[in-house]
């Protein structure tokens, strides 16, 4: 799995996987890393249940499932070193529901498709309005025939700014760091 190249992934001690969906990729890293406590959070009904079921099937002890949204979450706020995103939303959109998660010194890792320039400048100015800032965008081949697989990480360098999470549907909305 192409995230366990990653050093902050790799030694995270509480991650939070956004948009959990199918599992990928927080349940494999669940399953890659039983010392690791992961949050498989997914505001679907219908794909928590199944998360549920995959997560007793493959007795992965470490993993649990959060049935909500990220931005309506409290529990959740500050409480991990990594939180992980993948076909989710909009560049801007994810560091948005991911910046209050995250503890100070912690890492947003965000696999992406194709490259797009405007995207990520939107995204690297809302990062930079929550206290992230952008480490490295990087080509990740999981298999030989895969072109366009790009994980984008950040680190949280200060706290989230008072008025973070928004109330849910206003990242999507009205997204931060558009020009």
């Amino acid at each position: 799995m192409v995230g366990l190249e990653i050093a902050p992934i790799r030694s995270a001690v509480d991650l939070a996987d956004l948009g959990s969906g199918a599992g990928v990729p927080g349940l494999v890293l669940a399953i890659a890393l039983p010392a690791t406590r992961v949050s498989l959070v997914e505001s679907a009904s219908r794909r928590s249940a199944f998360l549920t079921r995959a997560v007793a099937a493959s007795e992965t002890a470490n993993a649990v499932v959060v049935n909500t949204r990220a931005e309506s979450w409290p529990e959740g706020l500050a409480a991990f070193d990594v939180v992980t995103a993948r076909a989710l939303a909009p560049l801007p959109v994810v560091v948005e529901y991911a910046a209050p998660l995250l503890t100070v010194g912690g890492t947003l890792a965000v696999w992406r498709g194709k490259r797009n320039p405007g995207d990520e400048r939107a995204g690297a100015r809302a990062a930079g309005q929550l206290g992230l800032e952008p480490i490295e965008i990087r080509h990740m081949q999981p298999f030989p025939d895969a072109e366009n697989r790009y994980l984008h990480l950040m680190s949280k360098v200060t706290e989230t700014p008072l008025g973070f999470p928004r109330r849910p549907g206003m990242a999507l909305k009205r997204p931060l760091g558009a020009s």
